[in-house]
């Protein structure tokens, strides 16, 4: 047989084998349930935020303590400073640092038990009728802040036990509580020291200055026609 007659009769051998069907390349589908699957993601965001968010009715994080219970939406206003000598029960510190403190020239109604503060140009029109003091921010135990008058020696230097025993108490009560009792067979103060730790006071933010016009308030003799001067001169 000729190499041409073979050719021909494996062209014609070949001519109705199928040929090979390719691989599909077409994706395989899954029917889903989309209910099911809406409901498990909505349980798993559920799940995650219980975990992440506190419990709002958490006692635990509803519970107040005892010193927001004491503190919370309280401010403490001062609107009363006493001018006068520490109470015998009391027991107080003096302001340490000099700003709170300064000397000059009072006037006292002892009837009235009312302090006046004079100007300088005042007091010299008002020679004999008042008296010189230092006067010391003070505070108790219980926080009142008061304003004490000291009373200086007079222009001749000499000073009473009294006197002495005030200045020396003042300045003990920079640094310690102290309690100060009149003692009158004694002619003196005596003083008192807590013998316990007392912890440090908590001083007002207030200015000295602020602290001498709630204290004093219209009893700041600065004008002639003041009514207390009209008083002393028997005009009222």
């Amino acid at each position: 047989m000729s190499d041409v007659n073979k050719t021909l009769e494996d062209t014609l051998a070949n001519w109705d084998t199928p040929a090979p069907t390719p691989a599909s390349t077409n994706p395989v589908l899954r029917v889903v349930d989309a209910a099911k699957s809406t409901e498990a993601a909505d349980a798993a965001t559920t799940t995650a935020t219980t975990a992440e968010t506190p419990d709002p009715f958490d006692p635990a994080n509803l519970r107040l303590d005892q010193s927001f219970v004491e503190t919370a939406g309280v401010k403490k206003l001062l609107t009363t400073v006493p001018v006068r000598r520490p109470n015998k029960q009391d027991f107080i510190r003096v302001h340490a640092d000099p700003a709170y403190r300064m000397p000059c020239a009072l006037i006292e109604l002892k009837e009235e038990r009312e302090t006046y503060l004079l100007t300088p140009a005042i007091s010299r029109e008002l020679p004999g009728e008042f008296f010189i003091a230092n006067i010391h921010t003070t505070i108790n135990r219980q926080g009142v802040v008061s304003l004490w008058p000291v009373k200086t020696p007079g222009s001749d230097g000499k000073q009473s036990d009294w006197i002495r025993s005030a200045a020396e108490a003042a300045a003990m009560a920079a640094t310690r509580w102290i309690r100060l009792t009149p003692n009158m067979s004694l002619g003196a103060y005596e003083i008192t020291v807590a013998e316990s730790p007392i912890a440090d006071p908590e001083w007002p933010k207030q200015s000295f200055r602020d602290l001498l016009k709630i204290g004093f308030g219209d009893r700041l003799v600065d004008r002639l026609d003041h009514p207390l001067i009209a008083r002393l001169r028997g005009r009222m």
